[in-house]
């Protein structure tokens, strides 16, 4: 195995070379000018800074449920992108950084989270003892120790196995995978519902941690994807991403855009039938008032068009080609969140604000400057894994 790689080395002029500093500085100047904004406007700053933390963090907690479905799963597919849900996921203490924000900002987003403002409504009462300020960072912290943790025995036992090639941590990667998959289903369901759909606590969906699994997955696949199709040209990733492995993974971005396609239809059609005073609400306000400009872009340029798209062979077999679909399916990821959140604070009327773009170049630069200083620190691919193919490591 005298050809495993210590770092990720790429010529001077790649554009994932030459990037960290410049996003770090794009993210820097970005925080700096929504942060800017907070003083004229308390309460768009900490809603736009919601969306852009749950969409560039949506990625990386995906990659936590991406990284340990591969271990369960197995197959050449998974290997070729584990090192980047690896790198993606070992952002997660800046993430528990960056929601410090939101944290501090709580009245500004959540109704419930103003003094006094349960006193005269019977249902936020009823809810006091889940949707309290105390109870609501304490459960956070929970969630990100429980992620920390989970990332950092992965990638430790990852290392340990570059170093040894000892063939039990297969079996190890696949029982801590099955629990990890479950923690993070349950704790992220959890997560869901405190940071997105309290925003409107009156309302509720037995769909909504689902949905935002799924999204976090998908979204966390065709990041993985994009990275793999900039580095396809450069060894040892050359030897292993193969027509075949692009084919594999168009197929499996294929399956979770229909899987997010479903899940988000079911709950549209079950509340929609239902027609109860306490549900429709939620989505009348998502169709009403420019939002459904929205309403109508998602499930076409979120599922259809990429669907019909990703029925294609060719397509699938070609990098280049597919990840001009990736970054299509990013984009609506922003757009998807941006749908879920924003409607609650700016009901029949759609707006954007400058301070969305800000704050999503902001945790954006910060995030993918991270990600890719652990990218470039270790070996770009576990080349002792035996489903890796031989010539991968000569």
């Amino acid at each position: 195995m005298s050809g495993v790689q210590t770092t990720f080395s790429l010529p001077e002029g790649h554009i994932l070379r030459r990037s960290p500093r410049g996003l770090l500085g794009l993210g820097v100047l970005g925080l700096a000018v929504a942060g800017a904004g907070a003083l004229i406007d308390a309460d768009q700053f900490f809603r736009s800074y919601l969306v852009a933390f749950m969409f560039w963090g949506g990625i990386a907690f995906g990659s936590l449920g991406l990284v340990a479905l591969n271990h369960i799963a197995g197959g050449r597919w998974s290997v070729v992108i584990r090192r980047v849900g690896e790198a993606a996921m070992r952002t997660l203490p800046l993430l528990a950084v960056l929601f410090v924000p939101i944290a501090l900002g709580l009245p500004h987003l959540y109704e419930w989270a103003r003094p006094g403002h349960a006193e005269h409504d019977a249902l936020l009462q009823f809810k006091t003892w889940y949707l309290n300020v105390t109870f609501f960072l304490l459960r956070a912290a929970i969630y990100f120790t429980v992620w920390i943790v989970i990332a950092r025995v992965l990638v430790r036992w990852s290392n340990e196995q570059d170093a040894t090639g000892d063939p039990a941590y297969v079996r190890k990667f696949q029982l801590l995978g099955r629990g990890a998959v479950m923690l993070y289903a349950l704790t992220m369901t959890f997560a869901g519902v405190d940071w997105m759909m309290s925003i409107e606590p009156h309302w509720y969906s037995t769909m909504y941690g689902l949905l935002v699994i799924a999204g976090q997955v998908l979204s966390a696949l065709a990041f993985a994807i994009a990275i793999l199709a900039l580095l396809v040209e450069y060894d040892p990733i050359a030897a292993v991403a193969t027509t075949e492995r692009f084919h594999d993974l168009g197929k499996m971005l294929l399956a979770f855009v229909m899987i997010y396609a479903y899940f988000a239809f079911s709950q549209f059609l079950i509340i929609w039938s239902a027609n109860l005073p306490e549900e429709t609400p939620w989505y009348l306000k998502r169709i009403t008032g420019g939002w459904q400009v929205l309403a109508v872009a998602l499930p076409a340029l979120y599922f259809f068009l990429p669907f019909f798209i990703l029925l294609s062979r060719n397509l699938k077999r070609n990098s280049r080609r597919l990840i001009v679909v990736t970054v299509l399916l990013l984009f609506m990821r922003l757009v998807d969140l941006y749908w879920f959140i924003m409607p609650a604070f700016s009901p029949g009327k759609f707006t954007v604000h400058w301070m969305d773009l800000a704050a999503v170049a902001g945790v954006g630069g910060v995030w993918l400057a991270a990600f890719l200083f652990n990218l470039q620190g270790r070996p770009v691919l576990p080349l002792r894994d035996p489903a890796l193919p031989l010539e991968a490591a000569a």
